[in-house]
């Protein structure tokens, strides 16, 4: 999910960035025979693309406050432990990251022109959101758990894999595959369950499914 939503901020800020140096620094627009500084809707363009910004991260904001809550509650889970070491660096290391280029693409944006002021403050919002979001939650709060329906794993992505209708679980590469009908496939990677708890894991989902319709493959430790 996480990926998919920067994939999306990206695919955003190229024409946001392109049409700021226009503004910025009142490059000629020969189709629309106006150059930046007078282009007209110039607010409202930078408002819009501004508010396309919000929707996105405050999407992925709330998804993951969300699955972190969840999975919080370890009480209504057949299983519940926290993600390993490893992975916990990495998400702080890689939500760090991310702030740090919103930062300087809202200094960027502001730099070239003022008029992109509402989509700067978008972006530092929505940075020192990301890094309250790792030190409220970042101690112990990132974790997988297992129902009767569902493994979830919570911490800079949301991963949710459904039990209904899957086929086999499989481990394969540091990555656990889930194999449904119809060829689908979801994944996540076998760091998310801490090493010394991966047979509990594996146990634990086992007896949430039927024997006789999911096959377990090089889940066992050798």
């Amino acid at each position: 999910m996480n990926s998919f939503i920067n994939v999306l901020l990206l695919v955003v800020t190229f024409p946001t960035m392109l049409i700021s140096v226009f503004v910025g620094f009142d490059l000629p627009i020969d189709f629309l025979n106006t150059t930046g500084a007078n282009l007209l809707y110039r607010f409202e363009v930078f408002l819009g693309l501004g508010l396309l910004i919000a929707i996105i991260s405050l999407r992925r904001s709330v998804r993951r406050w969300m699955g972190v809550s969840m999975t919080s509650k370890t009480a209504k889970f057949a299983w519940n432990g926290e993600i390993s070491l490893g992975r916990k660096q990495r998400v702080i290391l890689y939500t760090a990251i991310e702030s740090i280029v919103l930062i300087f693409l809202a200094i960027s944006y502001y730099y070239v022109t003022k008029e992109a002021v509402f989509i700067s403050g978008v972006l530092v919002f929505f940075a020192i959101e990301s890094m309250v979001f790792l030190l409220v939650n970042a101690k112990n709060k990132f974790r997988v758990g297992i129902t009767s329906k569902a493994v979830l794993v919570s911490d800079r992505e949301i991963i949710l894999i459904y039990l209904a209708g899957l086929r086999k679980v499989s481990v394969s590469q540091q990555t656990i595959y889930f194999d449904y009908i119809q060829d689908l496939q979801l994944s996540f990677p076998i760091d998310c369950v801490v090493e010394s708890e991966r047979t509990a894991f594996f146990s634990i989902l086992e007896a949430q499914l039927d024997p006789n319709r999911v096959l377990f493959q090089n889940t066992s430790p050798k």
